[in-house]
C-alpha cells in the first residue's frame, strides 16, 4: 500500500507499528528518526527501520505515511520541524494517549496541510518502554480510536481506517472532545489511581512491610503504576482538566463508602459493593470490527 513509512520516534509503539506494516506487507521502506541516535541505530540493528534519519525533516522527505510516535508534550515541535516538507498526498498519524491537545497543535502549526492528520489512538501498549520492546503483535486484535475533524481529507481518513484494520486493530471514530472526557474516565483516572496508592502505601512507616504481602489483586490493581513516568506525566497533564472532573466524581463515591462504614452501616456498604460487582461483572471490553 506505501513505498515508505516516516517513523518520528523509534521507541515501543512507533517500533510495533513500522514491525506490523513490514510483517503485512504494507510498505516497503521504513525512514527513522528518534531524539536519540542510539535508539534509531538500535532500531536499525533490529530491522524496525532500514534507514536513520538525521533529523525528522528527513524522516518525511519522500514519505506517503508518517507516523509521529513521541510523547504528546513534543508533538507540536514535531509538526514544526516537518511541516516544510509535507505534502496533500502524505497521510500523517500520531498515537498519542490525548487528542484535543494534539489537534490543537496541527491547527496551528500545519495549516494548509491540516488535512493530510489523521488523529489516532491506538489503544495497547505494555508497562516496559524502548524499542527493543516493539513488537509486530502490539496492536493485532486492540482498538484504535481515529479522532478526525472536519478538514481531514476523507481520502487519508479511508487510508488510515485500512491500515489500522490490516495491521488486526478494530477501529472506530469520535471527536477529540469525547474522546478525552472518555479516556480520564476509563485510563487516565486508573493510572492516577495506581500511581497514588502505590506512594500511598510505601510513604507510611511500615510500607516496604505491607507491599511485600501484596499478593494477585495488589499486582493486579497496580499494575500500570509501572508504567513510563515521563510519558504519563505529559498525558496527565495534557488532559488534566477532564482528569480533574473524574477525580472529583471519583472521589464522592469512594465518601460514600468511607461514610458507611464511619457511620457502621453494614448494608449500605454491601449495597454499594454489589452496584460495582453487578457493574464489573456485566462489563465487556468493546471489540468493534
Amino acid at each position: 500500500m506505501f513505498q515508505q513509512l516516516g517513523l518520528i520516534g523509534c521507541g515501543l509503539m512507533g517500533g510495533s507499528f513500522a514491525l506490523a506494516l513490514k510483517r503485512a506487507g504494507l510498505v516497503k521502506r521504513v525512514v527513522g528518526y528518534s531524539k536519540s541516535p542510539s535508539t534509531t541505530e538500535r532500531a536499525r540493528q533490529m530491522g524496525v527501520i532500514d534507514v536513520e534519519a538525521p533529523s525528522a525533516l528527513l524522516a518525511v522527505s519522500g514519505a506517503d505515511i508518517v507516523l509521529i510516535a513521541v510523547p504528546v508534550s513534543a508533538t507540536e515541535a514535531t509538526f514544526k520541524a516537518i511541516r516544510h516538507l509535507i505534502t496533500g498526498n502524505m497521510l500523517i498519524m500520531d498515537v498519542g494517549s490525548t487528542k484535543h491537545d494534539v489537534v490543537d497543535a496541527a491547527r496551528r502549526v500545519l495549516r494548509d496541510h491540516l488535512g493530510s492528520f489523521v488523529p489516532c489512538h491506538p489503544i495497547a501498549g505494555k508497562e516496559v518502554s524502548g524499542v527493543e520492546h516493539a513488537d509486530a503483535d502490539l496492536y493485532k486484535g486492540q482498538q484504535v480510536i481515529i479522532t478526525p475533524i472536519e478538514r481531514t481529507q476523507v481520502s487519508h481518513l479511508r487510508n488510515a481506517e485500512k491500515v489500522w484494520t490490516a495491521i488486526g486493530c478494530h477501529v472506530s471514530q469520535m471527536s477529540p472532545e469525547s474522546h478525552d472526557a472518555a479516556f480520564a474516565a476509563v485510563s487516565h483516572l486508573p493510572h492516577l489511581l495506581a500511581f497514588s496508592l502505590m506512594n500511598s502505601i510505601a510513604g507510611q512507616p511500615f510500607g516496604q512491610e505491607f507491599l511485600a504481602l501484596g499478593g494477585p489483586g495488589f499486582r493486579d490493581t497496580t499494575r500500570i503504576a509501572a508504567s513510563e513516568p515521563k510519558m504519563w506525566r505529559d498525558i496527565l497533564m495534557a488532559n488534566r482538566h477532564e482528569l480533574i472532573a473524574q477525580t472529583r466524581e471519583f472521589q464522592r463515591t469512594l465518601q460514600e463508602m468511607q461514610d458507611a462504614m464511619e457511620s457502621g452501616n453494614g448494608d449500605a456498604l454491601e449495597a454499594l459493593i454489589a452496584k460495582a460487582s453487578k457493574l464489573r461483572a456485566g462489563w465487556r471490553m468493546n471489540r468493534k470490527s
